[in-house]
């Protein structure tokens, strides 16, 4: 049993009588309290965000010396804008948020809120394996404006399982909340029993939810909010299995086929015929192929942030066919799809 704590006012020397007094004044550190305030630059009800049906998220392009290239980054959230997206992650796995210092994923996430946060809602990746850096930038994402948060459960330095829900207790306090749960990349899934704990918590929008079709219809069925992080899936998940929607990497290239997708009931025959670009884009490990395809419609300047490279030559050939067979003008951009050539990529390991 754990002693009973009692506050131990520190002493200090007094050199004229040789014994040790307490001070008048002491200085204490204060209880941590949230950095912002409750008036928020947008204030979201969750119920906002839980209607939300395709959510993208979003690629964050470079400049050559390594910085973040603004004016591609706006036209990318603009084509989605237009395609009717009603939502983005700033900073995700497809955003290399874990390539970033925590400043530049903040100023990313406030531009966003800045320029387009009155036409498509801004869910920043501020999770951690860190509970102390995942409150921290939660709570710098909700002072700067953004809608909702993405969290993470502890990846690498992995927790217990009770753990892992003090972890996501400790960072849903600030807002509207999405918990991320993609075994695959973590090394730990979430179990159903930690989601359910959270679900009456009024700060929870709902999963974004990597491990199956199984899973999301269980949540489904149990009330829970659910988007499919599979886009290979989440046709099936929509239509099937009650996913509310997609957190989509492909509608980074084809908004509004996704849009269909997701909107206009089954439709087999389109699922069927965006597989292949699906398929093609998670052939190595996602940004990889999104980053290679942004890349030869035009869209964003061929950098890369090491440790990502681009898809082979081969690779590269097959994305043109791709393009052709859905058709460019289900793409964004207006440029002509091309090859690029090993020459034409920069890749920076220090910026």
């Amino acid at each position: 049993m754990l002693a009973t704590l009692r506050h131990v006012w520190p002493q200090i020397h007094n050199y004229d009588t040789g014994g040790w007094t307490v001070p008048k004044c002491v200085a204490v550190q204060a209880p941590p309290l949230p950095m912002r305030s409750q008036e928020l630059k947008n204030s979201t009800p969750v119920e906002e965000i839980k209607k939300l049906r395709l959510i993208t998220a979003i690629k964050t392009p470079y400049l050559p010396d390594g910085r973040f290239d603004l004016e591609a980054y706006d036209k990318l959230i603009i084509s989605q804008i237009e395609s009717r997206v009603e939502g983005v992650i700033v900073g995700g796995t497809t955003g290399e948020g874990h390539l970033m210092s925590w400043d530049e994923h903040i100023m990313l996430i406030a531009h966003t809120v800045n320029f387009f946060g009155e036409e498509i809602k801004v869910i920043g990746n501020t999770g951690s394996n860190s509970t102390r850096e995942a409150i921290h930038a939660t709570e710098q994402g909700f002072a700067v404006g953004m809608h909702a948060s993405l969290q993470i459960n502890p990846y690498y330095g992995k927790t217990s399982i009770d753990g892992m829900a003090v972890h996501f207790r400790n960072v849903m306090s600030m807002g509207p909340c999405v918990i991320y749960n993609v075994p695959a990349r973590t090394g730990q899934d979430i179990p159903p029993r930690v989601i359910e704990q959270f679900s009456s918590w009024e700060n929870l929008a709902g999963v974004k939810e990597c491990a199956g079709n199984d899973r999301i219809a269980s949540y489904t069925r149990s009330g829970i909010v659910v988007w499919s992080g599979n886009d290979d899936q989440c046709h099936d998940a929509r239509w099937d299995c009650g996913a509310n929607g997609v957190i989509s990497v492909v509608s980074n290239l084809i908004p509004g086929l996704m849009y269909d997708l997701i909107y206009n009931g089954r439709d087999q025959e389109l699922n069927q015929k965006l597989l292949p670009l699906i398929a093609w884009l998670f052939s190595e490990p996602n940004p990889i192929g999104l980053n290679t395809a942004l890349a030869q419609l035009g869209m964003i300047k061929p950098v890369f942030r090491l440790p990502y490279i681009p898809l082979d030559i081969e690779k590269r050939k097959q994305f043109v066919q791709i393009v052709s067979d859905i058709g460019r003008e289900h793409f964004i951009g207006n440029q002509e799809v091309r090859v690029l050539d090993d020459d034409e990529f920069l890749l920076l390991g220090r910026y």
